[in-house]
């Protein structure tokens, strides 16, 4: 009787064990699902960053041109000034 007891108490055990277990598992699962959710939004968001970074460097290129243009406007000028000069 005391073995039966016994076993019975260590069945239950075992179906609580196996019942946790499972819960883990699950809990497992649904946190890597969640993980893997927060990676496809960072992968997201790095790729709009890298999308404006490419706007901002190709305005800021483009710029630098436009400011290099005045530069050589204004050299031009110079050197017209001074011919100008040397001429009367």
């Amino acid at each position: 009787t005391k073995l039966k007891q016994e076993n019975a108490l260590l069945q239950v055990q075992l179906k609580n064990y196996k019942m946790e277990n499972e819960a883990l598992r699950l809990g497992q699962s649904a946190s890597l699902a969640v993980v893997k959710q927060n990676a496809d939004v960072a992968l997201q968001n790095l790729l709009t960053v890298i999308t404006n970074s490419r706007s901002s460097i190709k305005q800021l290129v483009s710029g630098a041109e436009s400011l290099q243009l005045v530069a050589d406007l204004l050299k031009s000028i110079d050197r017209i000034s001074e011919v100008s000069e040397d001429g009367q």
